[in-house]
């Protein structure tokens, strides 16, 4: 249950927040919230990270597919651990979160802009959150 609430949650936020930044902003407006370090500027993304991968985005749906069959496959196997299961939430929802904006969209919507990082969404937090999580308990667990 764990998994599926923080992936909810994730997915969620994402589509909320990619929701009102596409009602309330232009595409590649750029409001400073705190000037010359973060802004909220509204960007479509067609690539992955950096847009790294540019115009692949049935590569990244199937991804996506791919992680979510390997869940299902797997998750009787996956340590009942709470840090584990938030982390396989948060990454699921992340992934789940930009495959939708692909799908329907050909592009996702990004827009917290530190100025120093490509710009980024949700979406991203949730599978960086979720893939810190499993690596923090992979670093810790004793697998003895």
């Amino acid at each position: 249950m764990t998994v599926f609430l923080a992936a909810v949650a994730v997915i969620l936020t994402d589509q909320a927040s990619k929701y009102v930044i596409a009602q309330h902003m232009a595409l590649h407006e750029s409001v400073p919230v705190i000037p010359g370090f973060f802004h909220i500027t509204y960007i479509l993304n067609k690539g992955a990270a950096f847009g790294f991968l540019e115009n692949k985005q049935w590569l990244f749906i199937a991804v996506a597919a791919a992680l979510f069959l390997l869940y299902f496959i797997f998750r009787k196997h996956i340590p009942k651990k709470r840090i584990v299961r938030c982390g396989m939430g948060f990454l699921l929802g992340g992934a789940l979160g930009n495959a939708v904006d692909r799908f329907l969209f050909g592009a996702v919507t990004d827009f917290f802009d530190f100025r120093v990082w490509p710009v980024f969404n949700v979406a991203d937090i949730g599978i960086v959150i979720g893939v810190g999580l499993l690596v923090l308990y992979c670093w810790t667990h004793d697998s003895e």
